[in-house]
């Protein structure tokens, strides 16, 4: 591992995970992980997520094909985090359809899972209306979602 490179989740079957430690600007006067600070992290998970199955969203982007936006989210909170605790974000291809992909997000730390939560991001063009995402990563999800561990 080379300290000059960002730190990247990966796979462990058909789960990502993808670590990181809570630092004071995520947390509240009490050192207690604001609640919006959770989207956040799931939202780096996701993303590097969808890197490691293949998925560039920006060469997407720049192509004009489209992109991934949250359609919806629905989160539990079970309890909360704190300055300092190391999180784990394990995150699993829960649905694939043809403009969007559901995703399963839990937030542990250690062995105690902090968040469930369940977002879906839809594909789309570039002018905000629902398309197809591309096939090669409707396959891509598909293999992740079937793979065992």
């Amino acid at each position: 591992m080379s300290l000059d490179q960002p730190y990247r989740g990966g796979f462990v079957g058909p789960e990502h995970r993808f670590a990181l430690t809570v630092y004071f600007e995520d947390t509240d006067t009490a050192g207690i992980v604001y609640y919006a600070n959770y989207l956040k992290f799931m939202e780096r998970a996701r993303s590097d997520m969808l890197r490691a199955a293949g998925v560039d969203q920006r060469a997407a982007m720049e192509r004009g094909d489209g992109m991934y936006a949250v359609a919806e989210a629905n989160i539990r909170y079970l309890r909360p985090a704190k300055l300092g605790d190391d999180l784990l974000i394990r995150s699993a291809v829960e649905q694939v359809r043809a403009a969007s992909v559901l995703i399963h997000q839990r937030v542990f730390r250690g062995a105690e899972q902090l968040t469930d939560a369940r977002v879906t991001a839809a594909f789309l063009t570039l002018d905000g209306r629902p398309t197809r995402q591309p096939r090669e990563w409707v396959e891509a999800f598909e293999r992740i979602r079937q793979a065992t561990a």
